[in-house]
């Protein structure tokens, strides 16, 4: 389906198969069959958190331009809103009672990456010269403004967080245990290395599905007690290979909506060099957000469902994992539940 937006669509995406003004992508493979299916899944009731800490991984060694959740609490009077005893108001009052405010970076911790969040140089007018698009279209400086654009009104007006959140994120996790078959090797894993993991584990990906990659990391960010090691994390575990076009093309074959890891940024970042003179830098998160629609969810972790999976025989269960609905967002932190 063409669009206003663009005459020309990137090879490979699926810009308005969704429809013109389209702002979900994959998610819109969540149908209510989907859900129903996904609820199978649900055998014994029990459900497990699959966030960090939202203060992990601590500081600002890993990611240089995000900061670690800061409290505020605003003053009254000569006090501030914790412990405050409301009978400074009225010596009727017996009431003691607290009121924050959080600053949090929302892509510091266990997050959703939205589509807004990467986009691409790409001649989506076909006039030949390259503009700096999004997911289906959408254009920064129209519908995505930085505040050099518009000081006024900054964020994504388009495919924001928000979009996400109210399409109801619930459906079939798969877990694929990396960790159990790497440790904590660095490991670039391309199409050949995930095929041979999920056949080990005996288990159907299907399209609507989540596919969730464990592979220890966020256990080792936890051990650090919020003070990251920048190249122990850089050195360890395994990490997806955005440059093998076979597993990019087994993303579009899948179906499945969302990729989501217990790592840094699910893809080995830096990757290794690209083809030709211009090429991502993050080419999984090319392929994903700005082509497919697909999402992808970073420091996740899954070590407490993994052990209870493998101990089960079993590798997949409902998972539960809406963003915060902040409109304008690009990216969302996140408490996701699996419920086995």
């Amino acid at each position: 389906m063409k669009s206003p937006r663009w005459k020309q669509r990137p090879e490979g995406s699926n810009w308005g198969d969704f429809g013109a003004d389209d702002q979900l992508g994959r998610i819109n493979l969540l149908t209510p069959t989907v859900r129903l299916r996904a609820m199978q899944e649900v055998k014994t009731g029990e459900v497990f958190c699959l966030s960090l800490p939202l203060d992990h991984p601590g500081g600002a060694g890993i990611f240089k331009h995000r900061k670690a959740p800061a409290f505020v609490h605003e003053r009254r009077g000569e006090h501030v809103g914790f412990n405050y005893r409301m009978s400074l108001q009225c010596a009727c009052f017996t009431d003691v009672v607290n009121d924050e405010a959080v600053l949090v970076y929302s892509q510091y911790s266990t997050q959703w990456d939205g589509l807004s969040h990467v986009g691409q140089m790409f001649d989506a007018d076909g006039d030949g010269v390259p503009e700096r698009v999004f997911y289906n279209g959408w254009r920064a400086g129209i519908e995505l403004l930085s505040p050099l654009d518009d000081p006024a009104r900054p964020g994504a007006h388009a495919i924001g967080i928000e979009q996400m959140a109210t399409a109801g994120v619930q459906g079939r996790g798969v877990l694929v245990d990396l960790e159990h078959l790497h440790g904590r090797e660095r490991v670039l894993v391309g199409y050949e290395g995930l095929m041979a993991a999920i056949d080990a584990q005996r288990v159907d990906v299907l399209p609507g599905d989540f596919l969730c990659l464990y592979t220890g990391l966020a256990d080792l960010i936890l051990a650090m007690n919020k003070q990251p090691d920048p190249q122990v994390i850089a050195g360890s575990c395994a990490v997806l290979d955005g440059r093998d076009e076979r597993l990019l093309q087994w993303v579009t074959d899948s179906g499945i909506v969302a990729i989501c890891a217990d790592n840094v940024a699910v893809e080995a970042y830096p990757a290794p060099p690209g083809r030709g003179e211009h090429y991502p830098a993050l080419p999984l998160h090319a392929h994903c957000l700005f082509k497919l629609g697909v999402h992808l969810g970073e420091l996740w972790h899954f070590a407490e469902l993994a052990r209870w999976l493998r101990a089960q025989a079993r590798w997949s269960f409902l998972l539960t994992a809406p963003p915060w609905r902040m409109p304008g967002a690009v990216g969302s932190p996140v408490t996701p539940l699996a419920t086995v």
